[in-house]
C-alpha cells in the first residue's frame, strides 16, 4: 500500500456454556486483484509534527510529542480537526487551552498557550491529521455475505508505526498510472488516481491481518475458487494477481520457496519469477500488499511485505487467517 510505509506478526461450567467459535465464511470466495483507494477516518486527531510560531516550536515546548492523540480541549471531547479548531475558536481569547492526549495507552492533560502569528491569527503549533488515504489491493469477496478484505496487514501511522484507530473508512476506484520499480534495499511503489466517487464499500475494521467490510460494488460478474486451507499451501509454482496499469488484474508467476504455520502473518515466502513483472516493477512494490496467492486453482494466501534486501521476494499471509477476521463481529 502507497503510504510511505517500507518494509524493513476457564472452568468446565464456562466451557458448556460458551460455544466453540465457529466461521462461517465460504469455502469459494472471489479472489480479488483490483486496485482500491483507501480512505481511513481516525478516531482521534494525532500529532504529525510542529512548526514555528514567533521563531518558537510552542507544541513542542509544551510537552507535546509526535504520535500523540488529541482526545479532549477543555475536557470536550474531540473527534476530528474540524471540531477542534471549533474548540479553539471559542476559547482563544483566554490564550490558555488545556488538551488530554492519549500516548501509550494512557491519557495526558498538557496546558498549551496558543500565540498569535503576524497576521494576528492564534496558532498552536501543532501539525495533526485525522484521516490517511492511500491505495491497496483488494484479497477477496465473500459472495454469500459480502464481507471483502484487503492489503493482508494493518494500517499503520508512519510516524509511531503504531496499528491505526478506526473511526470509519471507505475503499473505492483507483486506476494505476505508474509503478515506481524497486530496487534491492529500495522498495518501490505504485502511483494511482483515485476515482473517490465510485465507493466499493466501507472500512469496518483495521487489524493485523488488514481490513475488513461490506463490499458494495458489483460482483455478478466476477467468479469464485476454493478457498485453499494452509495444509493445502506447497513449495512450487503458484501465481499473485494484481494490477500495474490502469485497472487491469492480470496473474503472475511466483515461486513459493517456504511455508510458515507458526507466524502469525508471514506465513508464504515466495520469489517473483515472471520476468515482465521483474522489468516493469522490479519484483514486489508498495500497493500490492494484498493481491491474491492463486496456487492450484485455490485461494491461498495474499501478498503482505517485500523481503527490502531483496525485493523479488516476498512475504504472504494464509488468506484463512483473513477470513477469519473478516468473519468476526467488529470490536
Amino acid at each position: 500500500m502507497n503510504f510511505k510505509k517500507r518494509l524493513q506478526l476457564y472452568s468446565l461450567i464456562l466451557l458448556t456454556l460458551v460455544p466453540s467459535l465457529v466461521f462461517a465464511y465460504s469455502s469459494y470466495v472471489i479472489p480479488g486483484g483490483e486496485n482500491v483507494g483507501i480512505q481511513l477516518n481516525t478516531k482521534y486527531v494525532s500529532i504529525v509534527g510542529f512548526y514555528k510560531v514567533n521563531n518558537r516550536y510552542i507544541g513542542e515546548e509544551s510537552g507535546f510529542k509526535i504520535g500523540d492523540a488529541i482526545t479532549k480541549i477543555n475536557d470536550e471531547n474531540v473527534t476530528n480537526i474540524e471540531q477542534m479548531i471549533s474548540l479553539i475558536d471559542q476559547v482563544k481569547d483566554e490564550k490558555n487551552i488545556e488538551v488530554t492526549v492519549l500516548r501509550n495507552g494512557k491519557n495526558e492533560k498538557i496546558s498549551l498557550t496558543l500565540e498569535k502569528d503576524n497576521s494576528g491569527v492564534y496558532k498552536t503549533g501543532l501539525y495533526v491529521k485525522d484521516q490517511i488515504n492511500g491505495i491497496g489491493t483488494l484479497s477477496y469477496i465473500d459472495p454469500n455475505t459480502s464481507i471483502y478484505g484487503a492489503l493482508g496487514h494493518e494500517i499503520a501511522d508512519k510516524n509511531t508505526l503504531q496499528m491505526v484507530e478506526l473511526k470509519d473508512g471507505k475503499i473505492f476506484e483507483s486506476n494505476v498510472t505508474e509503478v515506481t520499480p524497486s530496487k534491492d534495499g529500495t522498495p518501490g511503489e505504485k502511483q494511482a488516481k483515485l476515482i473517490m466517487d465510485n465507493v466499493y464499500g466501507d472500512i469496518l475494521k483495521n487489524k493485523e491481518s488488514g481490513i475488513f467490510g461490506t463490499f458494495t460494488g458489483e460482483i455478478s460478474e466476477k467468479y469464485a475458487i476454493e478457498v485453499g486451507k494452509p495444509e493445502d499451501v506447497k513449495k512450487g509454482k503458484a501465481s499473485i494477481r494484481t494490477v500495474i496499469k490502469d485497472h487491469q488484474v492480470e496473474d503472475f508467476e511466483i515461486e513459493i520457496l517456504e511455508i510458515d504455520l507458526s507466524s502469525d502473518t508471514k506465513n508464504i515466502l515466495f520469489q517473483v519469477t515472471d520476468q515482465r513483472l521483474l522489468e516493469q516493477t522490479g519484483g514486489i512494490v508498495a500497493g500490492m500488499s494484498g493481491s491474491p496467492i492463486i496456487q492450484d486453482g485455490k485461494l491461498i494466501g495474499a501478498v503482505t511485505h517485500v523481503v527490502v534486501n531483496d525485493t523479488d521476494k516476498g512475504y504472504g499471509i494464509f488468506i484463512t487467517t483473513m477470513l477469519e477476521e473478516g468473519e468476526k463481529r467488529s470490536e
